[in-house]
């Protein structure tokens, strides 16, 4: 292992500590008292991580179980590791990649084009369902700050569980694109849904801060309420550039180094946990994220989560550590709590 790495692992268990400072409970009574949402994280990127901490939050996942991830533009450089969805998926029985088609220019716009493009980057280790294929339904907002309604793939309720597989990156639009853009945007139907939470007018502008990332929470609070305690994230803190995967091989070079993996039960404890690690390094890492990020109101999609009732932001950070591989010098296993 290189002194590089050593150093970029342990600045981030140093900032991971200290994001968890608030969070250290005097006695065990106290802790196990404590309700906040647990956020798991590590710094270890690999596949089998990436299972390690699935398995932690995967506790209410049951019968046919949509995997929500972005399989990206043609041959997109930034997207999840074919080969840890790959790994993950063979362990979650009757589950299947989901996705919906897409609102811009794009042959992702069309479920032939859409398919072409699933072959060309990989996703053919398992069925892929492009939800809104043969059309879309009405999801109920249950009081949203804008939205009553908007419309999914008609397949997305033919799933009994979500897990919601999301690479974190910073986002054109909506400054950054974590858990809740992955299912707000990405279970939206092309042909309206997706028009809908990005509150495109009639003369087909598309809304841009803080109101879009209003419609964004609305989204995001009906589609964690329809499956409850069946819907857990896991989210990929890898490859961060300003732009989403939407932008294939025209996304900027990323600026941020990989700050690892994070899972939870709680989609804006996750979202939060995230941006407060990325806003934990120094601003010669940040800045660029940073700047996109509060360039767009991007903030606003956490504050719209916590308007909406969908929790405080406040969460109990515990570090997961690698397991350790035989021959090798002890670690530690399971997780630090704090």
């Amino acid at each position: 292992m290189t002194d590089v790495t050593l150093s970029r692992r342990r600045f981030l268990e140093a900032a991971a500590a200290g994001l968890a400072a608030p969070a250290l409970c005097s006695t065990a009574a106290a802790a196990a008292a404590d309700t906040r949402p647990v956020v798991y994280w590590t710094p270890e990127l690999s596949a089998e991580s990436f299972i390690r901490m699935y398995r932690l939050v995967n506790r209410e996942i049951t019968g046919k179980v949509a995997l929500k991830l972005h399989t990206g533009e043609p041959a997109g450089p930034n997207i999840l590791p074919r080969d840890w969805v790959r790994a993950l998926q063979a362990t979650i029985p009757q589950s299947t990649i989901v996705e919906c088609n897409v609102l811009y220019k794009s042959p992702r716009q069309t479920t032939e084009g859409h398919r072409r493009v699933i072959e060309q980057n990989g996703w053919s280790f398992c069925p892929v369902d492009i939800m809104d294929g043969e059309g879309d339904a009405p999801l109920k907002v249950n009081g949203g700050l804008h939205l009553k309604e908007f419309m999914v793939g008609r397949r997305f309720f033919d799933y009994d569980s979500m897990v919601v597989l999301t690479h974190f990156k910073g986002h054109g639009m909506g400054g950054y694109g974590g858990a809740l853009k992955n299912i707000a945007i990405g279970c939206a139907s092309g042909a309206h849904g997706k028009a809908q939470v990005h509150a495109v007018t009639p003369e087909g502008k598309w809304t841009i801060g803080e109101v879009f990332m209003e419609h964004m929470a609305d989204a995001g609070k009906a589609i964690s309420e329809h499956f409850g305690k069946r819907i857990v994230y896991v989210s990929v803190l890898r490859n961060m550039s300003v732009d989403c995967d939407c932008a294939g091989v025209a996304a900027a070079a990323p600026t941020m180094p990989d700050l690892g993996i994070m899972a939870s039960t709680d989609l804006l404890a996750i979202d939060q946990a995230c941006i407060d690690l990325i806003y934990a390094m120094p601003d010669f890492m940040k800045h660029t994220l940073v700047n996109r990020i509060e360039s767009r109101k991007g903030l606003r999609q956490l504050s719209a989560m916590k308007e909406l009732g969908m929790g405080t932001g406040a969460y109990r950070l515990e570090r997961v550590l690698r397991e350790r591989r035989p021959g090798e010098r002890p670690q530690g296993d399971g997780t630090d709590k704090a």
